[in-house]
């Protein structure tokens, strides 16, 4: 390579490894890493869920509350994971009364939990909770990821309890072309899986999502960690995203058996042929008004894959928010917490 002469290559080495030594005494500055930046009271518990409030940052927040509904497979401070990358935080300061269902960490014990004790148990005790703490008749709620999929399917056995239902980068049809994930997991045994281990490890599915993206989520990034270790600031930020990605709950055996099953292998949420607890889950029953909100990016949940709801719902005030980046940027992005949050506030207050 012209110019790359071995004084140079000397003098890079050299440089290299002067930011690694100084980039060890930023570590050491750095401190604790937190996991969610905003206050919150628990107000409700049952078995390892704990339902969150977090406090309202306006005198006279909405009276109808928000429950958010995050996916099982990771940790739900993936939205309130700094100060100025918070979509809770947003939410809060548009007026929202917020609230959060964080699902702990499944152990052994947890291994027999079913999609029915997640959408008949939990999700229901979490929303006659709202609605008798703040004399509704119906809530709002927001669904994230397969949390979104979980609210969907409460949504349509329960549209009376529902006031207006938000879903965000939410799987509906899961067999589009570009869905990497149901390539990855379609030929999987699945009862094998869970018969093996019981509850499926966290760290397995970590290393599936990972190895969707091998060259950008396990090898590129620490090549350019390298150009912020002067920068506590940055370093911290990069720091409570790898905390984040690698904090990965382990998986309630029968559950997943269920969600991989009958959402990744066999699309029957799109049919119409989910049974949860008995009950068969009819999009069609979705009569609130909706809104998808998908990003236009997204390596998980392509587009086309939630943009598939608006022929199966059966409300008349279905709207779509389209965000331009990835999975991830919906969540941290500067213009992320500047469109989104507010769009979503918006279209509460107007229903």
């Amino acid at each position: 390579m012209i110019g790359l002469t071995p004084e140079r290559i000397s003098e890079e080495l050299k440089t290299y490894s002067a930011r690694l030594t100084e980039g060890m005494q930023t570590l050491r500055r750095v401190g604790e890493i937190e996991s969610g930046v905003s206050p919150r009271d628990p107000v409700h518990r049952e078995d390892k869920l704990v339902l969150y409030r977090y406090q309202p940052r306006v005198a006279k927040p909405h009276p109808v509350p928000l429950l958010i509904v995050y996916a099982l497979v990771n940790r739900p401070y993936m939205m309130d994971i700094q100060e100025d990358r918070s979509m809770i935080r947003g939410l809060l300061d548009a007026g929202i009364d917020v609230y959060l269902i964080d699902w702990g960490y499944p152990d052994a014990g947890d291994r027999s939990l079913t999609l029915g004790d997640y959408v008949h148990r939990y999700i229901h005790h979490c929303i006659d909770f709202l609605r008798e703490r703040h004399q509704q008749e119906t809530v709002n709620l927001l669904g994230v990821c397969q949390g979104g999929a979980l609210s969907l399917c409460f949504a349509s056995l329960y549209p009376e309890k529902v006031r207006n239902l938000v879903t965000m980068v939410t799987p509906v049809d899961f067999h589009t072309p570009d869905n990497l994930l149901t390539h990855l997991i379609r030929n999987v045994n699945v009862d094998l899986m869970v018969d093996t281990f019981g509850n499926l490890p966290g760290s397995l599915l970590n290393f599936a999502f990972l190895s969707l993206s091998p060259f950008r989520l396990a090898g590129q990034k620490y090549v350019d960690l390298v150009d912020i270790l002067d920068d506590a600031s940055a370093l911290k930020n990069f720091l409570r995203m790898e905390k984040w990605i690698y904090d990965s709950p382990d998986q309630a055996g029968e559950a997943f058996r269920q969600f991989a099953k009958d959402f990744f292998q066999q699309n029957k949420l799109i049919k119409g042929e989910v049974i949860i607890g008995e009950r068969q889950v009819d999009l069609r029953n979705l009569v609130m008004p909706v809104l998808n909100v998908y990003a236009t990016q997204d390596h998980l949940v392509p587009p086309a894959a939630s943009k598939a709801l608006a022929e199966r719902c059966g409300s008349r005030d279905y709207s779509e928010l389209s965000f331009k980046g990835g999975h991830i940027g919906i969540y941290v992005s500067g213009r992320a917490q500047r469109e989104v949050p507010p769009a979503i506030a918006a279209w509460l207050a107007a229903r």
